[in-house]
């Protein structure tokens, strides 16, 4: 089992506005939480851990991870509001956000919050996004990440959504915590260019993540595909040539499918992915960049099956 950890909130997609109406759709949202459904249709036992409120918008995500298949029994149900995220859509389909939740359920899991122990069939933890920095619920997770470091794998997605963090500052000093006992750090181009300023490349985010202690560092290219580093050198995939209906959920549907490779592979535990070749790491990336393919020809984060992906990986698909 994997235990994603972090923010479920509800996306508000808003359309051009059409006459003096302005078209909008809510749907259940948040990265790791479509990060656990994302498991969880490639078959991997998930659960979610995080903040839900008792409003309707969170008993709408209770409900979604139910129907999912996420093992619900670590969510923390309170009477804070629900994060609203106001999405629109670019012409390059790229999504922008505006977030609103300030004092939402999500941010205000605190240490008292966490369960004293995890069960033996949770083999890893995924964290990521803004609950990475945000208070109380940043230093909560940190220390359970922390606490469950080398025992189990930490798997660390910063996907940096500075509109709701703020201070990038704050960021880069709260990400640190993860980053120290990451086993794997998965990030895209964006996220490193926005955490140090252009100030590194790629490659030098990878080095760096993989001094810190990462034995797996992969940084998505959007539609050039993805590059992967270990221990024994770096691998690189191209993107799937394919027709984008937008890129929601696009690194979330990587970040799964890369843990469900691991996990199919008896490969998830921290000596495992340590001792990766670059053969093993090329499947890795070739799974997980079919995954974020599927995804980019859906519209909303409509995460992938594992027979979407297994169908986009045969020949001449």
């Amino acid at each position: 089992m994997i235990l994603v950890c972090g923010e479920a909130l509800v996306d508000l997609f808003v359309a051009a506005p059409e006459g003096g109406e302005m078209p909008a759709r809510i749907v259940a949202g948040g990265s790791p939480f479509n990060l656990a459904i994302g498991l969880a249709r490639l078959g991997v036992p998930a659960a979610f851990l995080g903040g839900v409120s008792r409003d309707r918008f969170g008993a709408f995500l209770a409900q979604r991870l139910a129907e999912e298949g996420v093992d619900g029994r670590f969510l923390v149900r309170s009477d804070r509001p629900t994060t609203i995220s106001v999405v629109t859509t670019a012409a390059d389909g790229q999504p922008r956000y505006s977030f609103h939740g300030e004092g939402a359920a999500d941010r205000w899991l605190t240490p008292a919050d966490l369960p004293a122990a995890l069960p033996a069939e949770v083999e890893a933890l995924a964290f990521g996004s803004y609950t990475m920095a945000v208070e109380p619920v940043g230093s909560a997770l940190a220390a359970l990440a922390a606490r469950e470091a080398g025992r189990r794998v930490i798997s660390v997605d910063p996907n940096l959504r500075p509109m709701a963090v703020g201070d990038m500052t704050r960021w880069a000093e709260a990400a640190e915590r993860f980053y120290r006992v990451a086993t794997i750090v998965k990030a895209s181009e964006e996220d490193v260019r926005i955490a140090w300023g252009g100030g590194l490349s790629p490659g030098e985010a990878a080095a760096y993540w993989l001094e810190r202690g990462a034995g797996l560092v992969v940084i998505t290219e959007g539609a050039r595909g993805a590059t992967g580093f270990c221990r024994a050198g770096q691998v690189s995939v191209v993107g799937h040539a394919v027709a984008v209906a937008d890129t929601v959920a696009a690194g979330d549907s990587f970040h799964a499918a890369l843990l469900a490779r691991l996990a199919g592979s008896g490969r998830l535990n921290p000596a495992a992915i340590a001792a990766l070749d670059r053969p093993a790491l090329a499947e890795l990336l070739a799974y997980a960049a079919a995954a974020a393919a599927v995804m980019v020809t859906r519209r909303g984060a409509d995460l992938p099956w594992d027979d979407d992906v297994r169908a986009a990986l045969r020949p001449g698909a």
